[in-house]
Order: structure tokens, then sequence, then C-alpha cells
């Protein structure tokens, strides 16, 4: 089964080596990652760029598709906001991240809520939404937890999604995460929504061994199969990793878990090419 990792973060920011390193220990470079997806199937992946301009802004967002030993075949981003940058200097900010649409590799627009103090249906991003409407582009969405203590959960309910959905009814909307802990909210909104998808990214944080006792934890599991089951809209979920919090092959296994084997070749593959449009070019591109 081919499987496309529409969530994961290949960035230099410290943040992630240590994580990768103390958490999910595995090894942070583009030849671990490559290794992985060889092993688990993975033939394409769409990073979540970090809000901001950093490490250098002469290269723009496109630097974190690459780690110091290189970067590896099939990756597109989703281009991250900072509403900081964008309040303080509108006109700056939305020319940067205009010029990233344009790029080859932008598939979507990513939004960080809860890590930065604006909801989503703060009238700052209305030129963003203007954006994804212009560029027919999706527009992903951190829901749920945050790894920040800092951050203020108020902001990043997936319920806060469902406004956002009504009033922009041609723009995909992805919650990520599943939301959780907040899952049956996502599986309503998902439900309700048609323009509203969800990825199952980043549902656990940890190595081979803990995502294995969190498999053999029912009550745990229950948790994410009660909303898919809820819902019961396997076309509307999309697999995605959020590497490099876990390693790729235990985190397939913990998704298979959760996912009816029928529904394998949607919530791995096919959704991904229905949501985030520049996948299809890529794949045509390989005569994959």
């Amino acid at each position: 089964m081919k499987i496309i990792d529409a969530h994961l973060h290949f960035s230099e920011r410290e943040h992630f080596r240590r994580t990768a390193e103390t958490v999910a220990e595995v090894a942070f470079s583009a030849k671990g990652l490559r290794s992985e997806y060889e092993i688990a199937g993975v033939t394409a992946g769409i990073v979540m760029t970090s809000p901001g301009r950093e490490p250098l802004p002469s290269s723009g967002y496109s630097r974190e598709l690459e780690l110091k030993d290189g970067s590896i075949e099939n990756l597109l981003a989703c281009i991250g906001v900072n509403p900081v940058d964008l309040s303080n200097d509108p006109g700056e900010e939305l020319y940067l991240i205009e010029k990233e649409l344009n790029m080859p590799y932008a598939t979507g627009i990513k939004l960080y809520p809860g890590y930065f103090p604006f909801y989503v249906t703060d009238p700052l991003y209305k030129p963003i939404y203007r954006l994804a409407q212009k560029y027919k582009m999706p527009v992903a969405i951190h829901c749920g937890d945050t790894s920040s203590a800092r951050a203020k959960l108020k902001y990043s309910h997936p319920m806060t999604v469902d406004e956002a959905a009504v009033e922009y009814p041609d723009i995909t909307f992805v919650i990520c995460h599943m939301g959780d802990p907040w899952v049956m909210d996502t599986a309503e909104l998902i439900s309700k929504n048609p323009n509203v998808y969800t990825d199952v990214s980043g549902m656990i944080a940890g190595n081979a061994a803990f995502i294995q006792r969190r498999r053999n934890t029912a009550l745990y599991m229950d948790h994410f199969r009660q909303a898919m089951v809820y819902a019961e809209q396997y076309d509307k979920i999309l697999f995605g990793t959020d590497w490099p919090i876990a390693p790729v092959v235990p985190y397939v296994e913990f998704i298979k878990d959760l996912v009816p084997e029928e529904h394998h070749q949607d919530v791995f593959f096919n959704n991904a090419l229905k949501v985030y449009p520049k996948l299809k070019d890529l794949f045509d591109s390989s005569g994959s």
C-alpha cells in the first residue's frame, strides 16, 4: 500500500531536533527520514513550515524543506503564517507569503492558533483566506493540545474552525491532529461541514516502545476510535505522522489499528490527493 504523509516537519529548528533525539529516538536527518519512508512505503510528504521567516529571510520558508544533509524526494509544503508578523507589517508579510505560494512546492497554508493567541476567525486572517481562495489551496489549522505550556488552548479548540468553514465554504480546511483531545468535536465538524477534513498526525509523541504501549491500552485507543465511528467519514481523514515526534513505521501501525482495513487506501493515500492538489501533479510528473 502506498502512503502519503500529509503532515510532517522537516526543519533545523532546535525544538524538532531535540524531540527527535530525546522523545521519538529517530535519526534526525534527510537520510534517516528517507530510510523510514522507504520501510513504511511512504511515497510523498507535506511539510508544515513554521510561522515566520527564520532562519534565513532571504531563503524564505523553503529552508524548511532541507536538513543539514540535504532533502528527500516528493516533499511539498504548507506555508506557515505568523499572525504577529502579519499584524506588525501586513504588507511585507503578505508579499512574502504570496511569493511562497507561487513556489512549486507550495500546496497549502498553515495556521497555528494556540501557539499564537488569535482565533482563526480573527479579521487579521481575512487576507490569508483571500490568498487561499485565489490559489485554490487548503488551509491546515493546528488544533488541540500544544507542545508548549505557554500556549493558550482556547484558541486551538477545533470548534473554532466551524465558523470559518461556514464563512468560507469554498475553502478546504484541515483540522490537524484530529483536534486531540477534542476528537469528538472534530468528528462532528467533519460530519457537518463538507469543506472540513482532519488529519491524524501527532496523536502520539514517543518512541516505538511507547507507541506499542499505547496500542495495547484499550481506553486510549477507544478515545480515537469512538470519534471515527461516530463520524463515519473515512473519506475525510488524512494520514500524517508529525515527524519527528514519532517514528514512521510504528505510527503507521498505530493508525492502522484505528481505521478499518477497507478504508486504509483512502486514509493513507487517496484523501490527501483530494485535499492537496499539487500532490497529483507530483505523482503525474514522476510517473507513479
